[in-house]
């Protein structure tokens, strides 16, 4: 019998500790992008910029409305380590659908975690939990000349 009012005790605090490392965290976008091209995760054909970026040249959209939205485990582990990790899972996402659809640039990015837009020339936001972090996107994918 006590190990059953253990083990729903524990059942119940689970989503509070969970919970209660919920934060969110506002950090460097061009390095993340760099370092993801330096170690290859990224080819370098397909540019990113932030909404309040803009690339010189004539932009096409090509679609004016990419989402990606990805989570990685975040236990034991660093909020930046984690941040940048689940940022490139998103990049290469956002990279993939830029390829299939003709695009050379992802433009207008700005984080859109749960509909709730932050946008800001220089930082991404990241969602960091106990347990998990996730980045959510939104942009548009373009054919700069």
């Amino acid at each position: 019998m006590k190990a059953k009012l253990l083990a729903a005790a524990l059942l119940f605090a689970l989503p509070v500790v969970a919970m209660a490392a919920d934060k969110v965290v506002h950090l460097q976008f061009d390095q993340v992008v760099a370092e993801a091209v330096k170690s290859g995760k990224l080819d370098g054909t397909v540019k990113f910029y932030l909404a309040g970026k803009e690339p010189a040249g004539k932009i096409t959209i090509v679609n004016d409305n990419a989402t990606t939205n990805r989570k990685t485990n975040a236990f034991g582990k660093k909020d930046q380590e984690t941040c940048d990790w689940v940022l490139q899972s998103a990049l290469i996402s956002l990279q993939d659908d830029a390829k299939k659809a003709g695009a050379n640039a992802v433009v207008d990015i700005v984080s859109n975690y749960n509909d709730v837009v932050y946008s800001d020339p220089q930082n991404y936001e990241c969602h960091v939990g106990f347990l998990m972090s996730g980045v959510q996107l939104k942009a548009k994918l373009a054919k700069v000349d």
